[in-house]
């Protein structure tokens, strides 16, 4: 289940929004050693992120604020560490998830940011937390530069949604592409895990050839949520993370992969396990700061597999925030993260 943390701090706080160090005071004349300087941490402020390439730009979409009402925030960098905030998707929800779920959500979760057919795909989740009555609605845009003259969000309403009576719940969407291309939407979370279905890439929405609901992972009603895919090598990798999010410096996320050479599964771990009986081989976990990481994307930048992810930073005070990982591979085809 996504958070509704706060980010109400990237309206107002510049080194969240930059990742650019304050101004350095001048020197004390006394000590005449002065002391270490504190570390200062440029990772900013995120939940949920999604990061795609345009040009020389990198754009990160995220989780946004329920204390500020602000509807996924925008960023965009040249090299993954100094972010300039752009504003959100939308000012205020589309009226039809408000119809939808018979309320008006404060923000929106776990955006997955993707290009085909011609445009960028935004899908996104609405929900109220602890719950599966949720939907997940879809934007596009022509371009991610605000500067172009073509630059406009359009809301594309509704994709899938979920209620109370699903053993599955609609929210973090993920699409994958399988080796001919065709776009693959896989979500849920805790219930009876994560679900799959089949993209129509020239809508962007629910395919009518293919209507069934693959399984793809379960933990048997306990914590499993963010699913994120891609191919590599003859080989499907679903990374998801496992326990709890969204508790500041006692959250318990760890993210764990299997993998399958079918996009709709099976889905094994490294141990054997199948996904679908809570299986998942460690990936990374709580170490030093970074605390609970999950909530994770990996895409493919220029050959190289990068995994996106949130963390809540114990040197200070739990803010999550964002980091990045380039993978790397063992002989035998498992991805691996040397060091945080």
């Amino acid at each position: 289940m996504r958070c509704r943390t706060t980010l109400a701090a990237l309206a107002v706080i510049g080194l969240a929004v930059t990742g650019a160090p304050p101004a350095a005071a001048a020197p004390a004349a006394v000590p005449s050693v002065a002391a270490p300087a504190p570390e200062v941490n440029p990772d900013p402020i995120a939940h949920d992120p999604t990061i795609i390439k345009q040009g020389r730009y990198y754009y990160e979409i995220i989780t946004g604020s329920i204390e500020t009402r602000t509807y996924l925030p925008v960023r965009r960098s040249t090299d993954l560490v100094n972010w300039t905030l752009l504003g959100p998707v939308f000012t205020t929800p589309p009226a039809w998830v408000v119809a939808e779920l018979g309320l008006t959500p404060g923000d929106f979760w776990a955006p997955d940011i993707n290009y085909f057919d011609g445009e960028y795909h935004l899908y996104y989740a609405a929900s109220s937390f602890g719950t599966n009555n949720s939907v997940m609605g879809l934007a596009t845009n022509v371009t991610l530069d605000p500067d172009s003259s073509q630059y406009r969000w359009i809301d594309e309403g509704l994709v899938i949604r979920s209620v109370s009576t699903d053993n599955w719940n609609a929210i973090d969407p993920n699409i994958g592409f399988d080796t001919d291309n065709t776009p693959w939407l896989s979500f849920g979370s805790f219930w009876d895990g994560i679900k799959m279905r089949r993209i129509d890439p020239s809508t962007g929405k629910l395919a009518a050839a293919d209507t069934t609901l693959y399984g793809l992972a379960s933990r048997g009603g306990d914590a499993i949520e963010a699913p994120s895919i891609v191919y590599r090598d003859g080989y499907y990798y679903q990374f998801v993370s496992f326990d709890l999010c969204c508790r500041s410096l006692i959250s318990t996320y760890n993210i764990r992969v299997g993998r399958a050479t079918n996009i709709t599964g099976p889905y094994i771990d490294r141990a054997g396990v199948g996904m679908d009986r809570g299986g998942g081989t460690l990936l990374l976990e709580t170490k030093d700061r970074f605390v609970g990481p999950g909530g994770q994307t990996v895409f493919l930048d220029d050959g190289v597999y990068r995994m996106v992810n949130h963390y809540y930073d114990r040197t200070d005070q739990g803010t999550p925030k964002l980091h990045i990982h380039d993978l790397e591979w063992t002989d035998d085809g498992w991805p691996l993260i040397e060091q945080q």
